[in-house]
């Protein structure tokens, strides 16, 4: 079986929660959270996880209106995701992730890993959330 490695990212404002799949493309995991300092910084950490784990692909949540619409924020995501897929030379996939934060809270709830101090645990597990949903369509 061939080897197959995609990166999830949950962008917001301040933070980018970084997800990976194991080398199947089965199973995401959270890998950690990019404090967003300026594009510069945000490509070059980015692209160290992309040589890494050989990223072939990024996979971004996009944050759609509940009503279906692209809103202000999503058009803000998809500006800066045309621009680190350039940087990066990666193709983009995007996922609807409407609600995963909120689901990422309830799981690490469950988990017993919740803190109201770690966001950054709440963009890490909703990058997986988005990158397994992703993962889970593609293998059907």
């Amino acid at each position: 079986m061939k080897r197959f490695s995609a990166l999830g990212l949950d962008v917001g404002k301040k933070r980018i929660g970084v997800a990976g799949c194991d080398g199947t493309g089965l199973i995401a995991t959270g890998l950690t959270t990019i404090e967003r300092t300026s594009f510069k910084a945000d490509v070059e950490q980015l692209e160290q996880l992309v040589m890494e784990r050989e990223a072939q692909i990024l996979v971004v949540g996009l944050p759609y209106n509940m009503d279906g619409s692209l809103g202000f924020q999503a058009k803000q995501v998809q500006k800066f995701t045309r621009r680190i897929a350039q940087a990066l030379q990666l193709p983009v996939e995007y996922v609807d992730e409407r609600l995963t934060s909120v689901e990422a809270t309830a799981q690490l709830k469950s988990q017993k890993r919740f803190s109201t101090w770690d966001k950054g645990a709440i963009d890490r597990q909703a990058a997986t959330i988005i990158l397994q949903q992703w993962l889970d369509c593609r293998c059907v």
